[in-house]
């Protein structure tokens, strides 16, 4: 990167990402007079803006639209003197401070940095997928099960993630089906297992989805099934369903760090037990990008405000 820098582009605290976490470390970092600048992205407001209803967000009593919710959290970080930039950064460099980011031709320096990019989960890849997110077909069996409740629906995957969603699915679906491009699972075997004694889990084996179903009434849009094609002969089947829960696991939006941070197998950020610090002093990581145990909206704020007191007590040390 170049040496020039434009200091109307130096700020004390960037966040790059704006999920729960990004604007939760902007609240705390803004309350705190840092004046944070956020870089949106891509997908301002991250993976909740595909989620239709929110219903286990604390403090909402009837629910809240996931975009809403996010609305409500830029307002509330703008309020503090949060500023939200619509772009993506594209380049880093931690070798120095201040750091250099670039979101294409543009450069901006900070004294810290914070990482909320999230986690995307892995989807099929279908354009009717997409077409019914949110209206039956899902991401995340934790954040929208209840809404299945006496309903059939459908688990694609083969590993733990697809496993652990369909076990969960039976406390809601009457009936729950794993589908699997093959007749053997990547799951570990005690997750199999449990899978497999729940009577109400079926097993759909050499099958790929194709199309996902569905019908519009009264301008509502609604998943009623799926194609499948068999693996081994080609058959075409149909395949009625409420839902359809996409299980085949999460990528972590780390490319951007590859090399520079310390990453697991999987590509999640790793941070200092009990904190948000990173491997390089004064970068953060907060929320999915480094948590692929929960996964939660308000588990992802809780330390999107850990990141933001990291920041600020560390600032803070830099200053003394």
């Amino acid at each position: 990167m170049s040496e020039k820098t434009n200091s109307n582009n130096h700020h004390k605290v960037i966040i790059i990402g704006a999920g729960p976490a990004g604007f939760t470390a902007a609240l705390y970092t803004a309350r705190a007079n840092l004046n944070p600048l956020i870089f949106e992205g891509m997908q301002p407001g991250g993976q909740l803006t595909i989620t239709t209803e929110v219903e286990n967000y604390p403090g909402f009593e009837h629910g809240i639209q996931g975009p809403e919710l996010m609305d409500i959290m830029r307002k509330q970080a703008h309020r503090f003197g949060a500023v939200s930039v619509y772009k993506e950064i594209t380049e880093v460099d931690f070798s120095k401070r201040p750091f250099r980011l670039k979101s294409y031709d543009e450069e901006y320096t900070a004294d810290s940095v914070i990482i909320a990019t999230g986690a995307s989960a892995k989807l099929l890849g279908i354009e009717s997928e997409m077409k019914y997110m949110g209206y039956g077909v899902s991401a995340c069996a934790t954040c929208d099960g209840f809404f299945f409740k006496g309903l059939k629906v459908l688990v694609v995957g083969g590993g733990d993630t697809a496993m652990e969603e369909a076990n969960f699915l039976t406390r809601f679906a009457s009936e729950v089906t794993i589908i699997h491009r093959r007749d053997e699972f990547r799951a570990s075997k005690i997750m199999y297992e449990r899978a497999k004694k729940n009577p109400k889990i079926n097993f759909l084996t050499n099958k790929v989805i194709k199309e996902v179903l569905g019908k519009e009434e009264n301008g509502k849009k609604m998943m009623t099934g799926v194609l499948l094609e068999d693996t081994k002969d080609h058959s075409i089947s149909e395949v009625h369903a409420d839902g359809l829960f996409i299980g085949i696991g999460h990528q972590p939006n780390t490319k951007l760090f590859k090399g520079l941070l310390e990453m697991d197998e999987a590509g999640y950020l790793i941070t200092k037990p009990g904190s948000t610090h990173t491997g390089i002093e004064g970068v953060f990581a907060a929320g999915d990008v480094a948590d692929k145990v929960y996964r939660q909206a308000v588990t992802a704020a809780g330390t999107g405000c850990m990141a933001a007191l990291d920041a600020e007590r560390w600032l803070e040390a830099q200053e003394s």
